[in-house]
């Protein structure tokens, strides 16, 4: 079952898929623990965000497979650590198709013989593409966070530390209208109050476990007073112990705000 924290409630279940002004059919939302997310399109094209799945502590077993997938149609990531990139070059090149990541990081994996550099084209912040066709727009957007990439050397069994590029967030804009937010492992940053009011998304996802990024009471701050999505998914909270925020608190830190707060379970899928 789908769970629901709201401001009015503890959880509270949503019986209708929300409604969207622009075009018809349903956006499928799934996660899979920590900052991966399997997002099906309206008319079935799969976008996966930062896919580190085969040693995720958090990755239901069925998904552990990359092939539980199904197809991909194209990848995102959003910056160089482990926990966001480790997959992502595998699961590109098995399906076949694009890997989208901020510039710098793309150049690194190819110089490493990690993936073709044609499979990984450069773009920038501000930048958008449609890889996937023209109703589907991605916009990539700033992140505060940082994004070295950890490689260790086979031949020496030493780990290097290499250019990751800057950290980035991604709009996914899909055929109906709808506007996903995946902010990233971000800190707090002004210019959230600039991409809600020019994006305008309906969904955000944002991580919640402190430390190494935004914090519960934090990241409920940014959703109600910069981004004002009218939904918000917290991820990047319990993998470890050191992400010790909680949702129920950033349920908390959004009470009054309209913001309904989506809590799934890793594995469980959400309908809009």
């Amino acid at each position: 079952m789908r769970r629901f924290l709201t401001a009015l409630a503890a959880a509270a279940a949503l019986t209708t898929a929300p409604a969207f002004a622009q075009g018809t059919g349903k956006v499928e939302v799934l996660w899979l623990g920590q900052a991966t997310f399997k997002i099906t399109s309206p008319t079935g094209k799969v976008i996966v965000i930062d896919p580190w799945l085969k040693t995720n502590p958090k990755t239901p077993a069925a998904f552990k497979d990359l092939k539980a997938l199904g197809k991909v149609d194209v990848v995102l990531v959003t910056h160089a650590h482990f926990d966001h990139v480790a997959d992502a070059a595998e699961l590109a090149k098995l399906n076949d198709t694009k890997l989208y990541m901020p510039p710098g990081l793309g150049g690194t994996m190819a110089s490493l013989g990690l993936i073709e550099a044609d499979r990984a084209p450069g773009m920038n912040k501000s930048g958008v593409v449609s890889p996937i066709g023209p109703d589907i727009k991605l916009h990539m957007v700033r992140a505060e966070h940082s994004s070295e990439f950890r490689w260790q050397d086979l031949a020496t069994g030493k780990t290097q530390i290499l250019p990751g590029g800057e950290p980035v967030g991604w709009i996914v804009e899909l055929e109906n209208g709808l506007k996903i937010y995946h902010t990233g492992d971000t800190g707090l940053f002004g210019d959230m109050r600039m991409i809600g009011e020019v994006y305008k998304p309906d969904l955000v996802l944002l991580p919640i476990g402190g430390n190494f990024t935004i914090n519960a009471n934090l990241g409920a701050l940014a959703v109600r007073e910069y981004i004002k999505p009218k939904y918000a998914l917290p991820m990047h909270y319990g993998t470890f112990p050191i992400l010790a925020g909680k949702p129920e608190d950033f349920a908390k830190g959004m009470e009054g705000s309209g913001v309904r707060v989506v809590v799934p379970q890793p594995g469980e899928q959400i309908t809009f």
